[in-house]
């Protein structure tokens, strides 16, 4: 079957290269890989709540950026080169107060400079609650 990974990532390598730092922090979990997608989840708690405690639309976005530049990391030969985002578009759709959400993370395209993801993240009753849209560089390690 065709993929998109120039290697195909394990849930344990993701979950690794995410210890200390802010998806570790907002507890974000790879659950899933398809041959064409990446899906993570992510807890809606104290930690990702806004003061009126509903699911805080940058906690959306750190998990929009971060299936998506995972996504890329995992798209390209690592050892040459490496990855930056451009730009992350968000559009909040739905509140969520507590649960679990989900986000799945498509390729719009992947070419040789640039890469654009699209990512929809959804409640346990999967209704759309954020959809996003990532931009990343694709740039020559040094």
């Amino acid at each position: 079957m065709d993929t998109i990974w120039f290697k195909i990532p394990t849930i344990e390598i993701l979950q690794e290269r995410s210890k200390n730092s802010m998806s570790d922090f907002l507890d974000i979990a790879f659950t899933e890989v398809g041959s064409h997608f990446l899906k993570a989840t992510m807890p809606v708690t104290d930690k990702t709540k806004q003061p009126m405690g509903l699911l805080h639309g940058g906690a959306s976005a750190v998990l929009a950026e971060t299936i998506g530049s995972v996504a890329s990391v995992c798209v390209i030969d690592i050892k040459s080169k490496s990855i930056v985002g451009l730009e992350l578009n968000c559009n909040h759709i739905r509140a969520v107060k507590d649960g679990l959400v989900t986000a799945t993370c498509k390729p719009f395209h992947i070419g040789k400079t640039t890469h654009v993801w699209n990512i929809e993240i959804q409640d346990e009753q999967q209704k759309l609650v954020c959809i996003s849209r990532l931009t990343v560089m694709i740039l020559d390690k040094k």
